[in-house]
């Protein structure tokens, strides 16, 4: 195991938005307020599967509340990964994760803390809180051009749905996947159609 060394993937999103909001960790009840009446004013998030979804949340952050983020632009898709490195670092038997472009994200406060950790066989650079530990974001060293985000650091709805479950073959037999209708995929989710968020 090592630890990416040097800066934080993520520093060049450090820098001041134009849309920072202006109680960086809203309570729950600020959340509920600032969700629309109907969604009518939203149509990206109407269609199948869409009926209980609100306007989409762009900020989040990590358990402590140290470190906080914001999207300047909802996420694109979102997904489940049932791969073993993602069981064990959630503890859980798959992580749903939101794909967002990289140029969206901006860590608001907390970039200090911000720890990345990748396998030293590859694969994606998993970043956390080095206070509270919370799972943030991933992102592949490969393709920058996309970050994961971890759909439960969002402060609300993120307004996308999981559409498909990759690592498949290596889900944990104690929890079967459910049968959900989203698109199953053995190993990761093909790059030339869309890359894989784990």
């Amino acid at each position: 195991m090592q630890k990416v060394e040097g800066s934080s993937p993520f520093s060049r999103f450090a820098k001041p938005s134009k849309r920072r909001p202006s109680n960086l960790q809203p309570s729950r009840r600020d959340v509920m307020r600032s969700r629309p009446a109907s969604e009518d004013s939203h149509p990206h998030l109407q269609g199948p599967g869409t009926d209980q979804m609100t306007a989409p949340s762009l900020t989040g952050g990590c358990l402590c509340g140290a470190i906080r983020f914001e999207l300047t632009e909802p996420a694109r898709d979102a997904g489940y990964c049932h791969c073993t490195r993602c069981q064990r670092r959630t503890g859980t038997a798959a992580s749903a994760q939101a794909r967002v472009d990289t140029d969206t994200l901006r860590v608001l406060q907390g970039e200090h803390l911000l720890k990345c950790w990748r396998h030293p066989d590859g694969g994606h650079e998993k970043c956390f809180c080095g206070e509270c530990g919370a799972h943030l974001f991933s992102r592949s060293p490969e393709n920058p051009t996309y970050v994961s985000v971890r759909m439960g650091a969002f402060d609300g709805d993120p307004g996308v749905r999981p559409a498909w479950r990759s690592f498949v073959d290596y889900a944990a037999p104690w929890e079967p996947i459910p049968e959900d209708g989203l698109e199953r995929l053995p190993d990761a989710k093909p790059r030339s159609s869309s890359a894989q968020s784990q």
